[in-house]
């Protein structure tokens, strides 16, 4: 099938979604970055599975977690930003101004009293989410203390959420990039100066909460300067507000079911001793694609459907769900390929130090493995979901999250009895690829999107050169006492041979995959030219805040 030019029109607005894309994408490497320096200091201070602290402390920063990824990047991806989107281009700013206002004024209520109610009732819920610490006296009451110090991150992020969606609304996407690194910041000067692992769990503990103070802050001026001006009052059921909600909570369970199955990973890991924090130091790098590009992607996504399915433009709502699946696997495709050929290369050149042992690494290892082949599907949920919500349904991503959670739940209890932690992670991927099977399929049948021929054959040439890029990375993670020797004895800034050997690795590994993404064709110089390109309609995207 041979490929129509497109219009200017489109070309234009097809350059302005994967420049929006990269740029959250950038923004968000930035505060992964943050983040990998935190968690490499907190592993150290922490360990897994020879402290109580590890534990305790990842589960104060799980569960206010789930909830923020329900609320954030579940309700009001799905609800809110094409409401918001469509009331301020159709009536105005006043009259989205005040739709925001009182939405932020439910929010907010809705999430104070989720979490005084958690708060209060942390004893009896410990019991629920991490059973297997009820054998330790100690480390379960050290996670319902810290988990009850955390919990008012929720409400801050809930907000912040809403923010930033007025803020994508409006095309300023900066601080929507820049405020996850806040809590980087914050955790990494409360941890620094502690030596001890209960001390330095309850520092970052308290630092979480501090951090959302001040990232709802941040985003609170952004908001103002971009021109929206939300104001502080009593919740008030609107019929606006009704409807709000009535789309909200099943889209932010069908947002939130990658998240869910996690969540219920990590009850499940809390029976073996360092369990949670192995499945939590995996997850600081398979997630990394999702924060990366499935968030950065679904952001920028879905504005630009809700127009285009508003003004009744089907070739655009394609052309751009075309982009957005094939920009996602093109950088999404090659870290799966990474994390299935190398995880224990990677697990013990960043983090085996201090009281985080070669053991944790090596089971940490196995769980990155088996959730490695399940990224692509976690990603491309939250690239779909979007081709849902801007059609104001969120009920069938609803079921299928559902759908996605029981399977998870089954597979995992059975996965877990015979090959321990690591099965809870396969289980977690295989629920996610379902999910995205469901999706793709209702999409198809119901005429609203299948990939074109011309994105299927980008899409099998990204396959070939991530399969090519993977065999080589296999291949040196079975040679790396070759890749280290050399660099026996040689220390720069702090790291030693095994952490130079696998951050070299890794930047000559995306050297040769983009290489391979061109000489496979997966992607042309021509259109990274024109993705990258910046036209006079676009200034506002990188310009403005």
């Amino acid at each position: 099938m041979t490929e129509t030019a497109p219009t200017p029109r489109k070309a234009s607005q097809g350059g302005g979604l994967i420049r929006s894309s990269l740029l959250l994408s950038g923004l968000t490497l930035v505060s992964r970055f943050m983040g990998l320096a935190r968690d490499l200091v907190l592993t150290a201070r922490l360990g897994a599975s020879a402290t109580i602290a590890a534990d305790a402390y990842y589960t104060a920063l799980a569960f206010p977690n789930l909830f923020r990824r329900i609320f954030a990047e579940g309700a009001f991806s799905s609800a809110f930003i094409p409401a918001y989107t469509k009331t301020l281009t159709g009536e105005g700013q006043a009259q989205a101004d005040r739709i925001a206002s009182d939405a932020l004024a439910t929010l907010a209520a809705a999430t104070i009293a989720l979490t005084l109610a958690a708060q209060l009732a942390m004893p009896w819920l410990m019991y629920v989410i991490n059973p297997g610490y009820a054998s330790d006296p100690a480390k379960f009451k050290l996670a319902i203390v810290l988990t009850q110090i955390s919990m008012p991150y929720l409400p801050c992020m809930a907000i912040g959420a809403l923010l930033s969606g007025v803020l994508n609304a409006h095309r300023r996407f900066i601080l929507t990039g820049i405020f996850p690194t806040i809590l980087n910041l914050v955790m990494l000067a409360a941890v620094i100066p502690q030596t001890d692992p209960v001390r330095a769990a309850w520092a970052a503990s308290i630092g979480i909460p501090i951090a959302g103070v001040l990232q709802a802050g941040l985003l609170w001026w952004g908001a103002r300067q971009a021109g929206a001006h939300i104001r502080l009052r009593w919740p008030k059921l609107t019929p606006e507000i009704k409807a709000l909600v009535s789309l909200a909570i099943p889209g932010a369970i069908a947002a939130s079911a990658v998240q869910i199955n996690i969540f219920i990973s990590g009850i499940l890991a809390s029976q073996v001793a360092g369990g949670r924090a192995w499945t939590e130091v995996a997850a600081r790098l398979y997630q990394l694609p999702l924060g990366l590009i499935g968030v950065a992607v679904s952001v920028a996504l879905l504005p630009r459907l809700s127009a285009a399915i508003q003004a009744a433009d089907h070739d655009d709502a394609q052309a751009a769900t075309d982009q957005a699946v094939i920009f996602s696997l093109a950088l999404t495709a090659p870290a799966a390929a990474a994390l299935v050929a190398m995880p224990f290369f990677l697990i013990d050149g960043l983090f085996t130090r201090g009281a985080f042992t070669v053991q944790d690494a090596r089971e940490t290892g196995w769980i990155l493995f088996n959730y490695g082949w399940g990224v692509p599907a976690f990603v491309l949920a939250r690239v779909l979901q979007p081709a849902f919500f801007a059609r104001a349904d969120t009920r069938a991503p609803m079921r299928f999250g559902l759908i996605s959670v029981a399977v998870n739940i089954v597979l995992g209890l059975a996965l877990f009895q015979v090959v321990g932690v690591k099965g809870i992670a396969a289980a977690t991927s295989a629920a996610a690829w379902i999910n995205v099977a469901q999706m793709a399929l209702l999409l198809a049948r119901r005429g609203d999107y299948s990939p074109t021929k011309a994105a299927w054959s980008r899409i099998v040439r990204i396959a070939a050169a991530s399969i090519a890029f993977g065999a080589v990375l296999g291949l040196a993670s079975h040679q790396r006492a070759l890749i280290e020797a050399p660099l026996r004895g040689f220390h720069f800034v702090g790291l030693g041979a095994k952490e130079i050997a696998v951050l070299a690795t890794a930047a000559a590994g995306v050297a040769l995959y983009g290489l391979l993404l061109l000489a496979f064709r997966g992607i042309t110089p021509a259109e990274i030219k024109a993705a990258l390109r910046r036209r006079p309609g676009d200034a506002a995207i990188s310009a403005d805040l």
